[in-house]
């Protein structure tokens, strides 16, 4: 058993956007990664991902629809859903997914 702190993972990773694996259950990888205000371009993935907002907000468009996930909310991605991260995202997000092709 181990015990993680996922804000401090999230500040002392060197850049925004860039997630770190935190640990495994199963086939699927448990993600932190620190959110900077900075849009992303929009991607699709073969399998689902859950995205959940620690601290902070994160800003999505999820098929076209604008969507704002708050702190302690999570969003679930279905696999094949074109999504993107708009402006304003900011705090600490952990992200759940599984390898595509697993």
């Amino acid at each position: 058993m181990s015990l993680v702190d996922v804000k401090e993972e999230a500040a002392q990773l060197p850049d925004a956007w860039r997630s770190v694996v935190l640990g495994r259950v199963g086939t699927a990888a448990v993600k932190v990664l620190r959110m900077d205000g900075r849009e992303l371009e929009a991607e699709v993935h073969g399998t689902a991902e859950v995205l959940f907002v620690a601290d902070g907000v994160l800003e999505l468009e999820v098929e076209g629809e604008g969507l704002t996930v708050g702190a302690g909310k999570l969003c679930r991605i279905p696999a094949g859903a074109r999504h993107a991260v708009r402006a304003g995202s900011r705090g600490t997000l952990l992200i759940v997914e599984v390898a595509e092709g697993e």
